[in-house]
């Protein structure tokens, strides 16, 4: 693992517009499931049931119930080194921002303030009517479901984006600028299976990227991949931290 960590501090110091992508394979260290893995939640849940507008228009009910046990699940987890590590670069100035397919919150938790959320947030909820959205901050009350718009009335849903849903064009297009703007794009811990999110790390390459993937299993990004770091992502970031410590700061202008 020496020249590895070799390799990708080298690669690190010598960027200037460091990206970081991440996946459901960051937060698993923290204790949340994953959903395409063995033993994931899609092979207990059914992803048309719980994560789609017709499932929640079906049994809105039932959907909050699920998200409620998520996010007590995420309420109780903690960063672990990825998430630290990634914040740690931000504040030296070497990381410029991080796309996340992950809904969360826990890279804002662990100190990144840059943060695209591209498939939104599981702290945020939406009117399924009206245009309304707000934050919030405690899990929602389960003998009060589905919690209701503010505005008009019509039930609130979870701000993400469900199976069938487009992206946040907004969010979209701040990730693809970003991607193209890069000099270095760290894929962490996603396998490329979701669209179009999987796109980023081509659009990065094509624009003269080097790419860094780090993941202890295949994904679809290891033939465009400068450095292959076959790893959990905490485990990686752990190992290195003394060496992420010691970077001297890097002035973005």
């Amino acid at each position: 693992m020496g020249d590895t960590y070799r390799m990708f501090l080298d690669m690190v110091s010598g960027s200037r517009y460091i990206v970081a992508f991440t996946g459901a394979g960051v937060s698993a260290e923290s204790g949340i499931p994953t959903f395409r893995d063995k033993g994931g939640l899609w092979e207990r849940f059914r992803p048309e049931e719980l994560a789609s507008v017709e499932g929640f228009m079906r049994d809105p009910v039932k959907v909050w119930r699920w998200y409620i046990w998520r996010m007590r699940t995420i309420y109780s987890s903690e960063p672990n080194y990825a998430h630290l590590a990634l914040a740690l670069l931000e504040r030296k100035g070497r990381l410029r921002s991080i796309i996340t397919q992950n809904i969360d919150g826990l890279h804002t938790k662990a100190g990144s303030r840059r943060v695209i959320e591209i498939h939104g947030s599981i702290w945020r909820v939406r009117c399924a009517r009206c245009a309304y959205r707000s934050e919030i901050k405690e899990v929602p009350n389960e003998s009060e479901l589905p919690p209701t718009c503010p505005e008009c009335g019509y039930m609130l849903r979870p701000d993400v984006v469900w199976f069938g849903e487009p992206l946040d064009n907004m969010k979209w297009s701040m990730a693809v600028k970003e991607a193209t703007r890069s000099d270095l794009f760290m894929v962490i811990g996603t396998s490329g299976a979701v669209y179009p999110a999987a796109e980023l790390p081509y659009i990065a390459r094509n624009s003269g990227s080097r790419i860094i993937v780090i993941d202890p299993n295949p994904t679809a990004f290891d033939d465009i991949a400068d450095l292959r770091i076959w790893s959990r992502a905490s485990e990686f970031f752990r190992g290195i931290w003394r060496d992420l410590e010691s970077l001297p700061p890097l002035d973005p202008a």
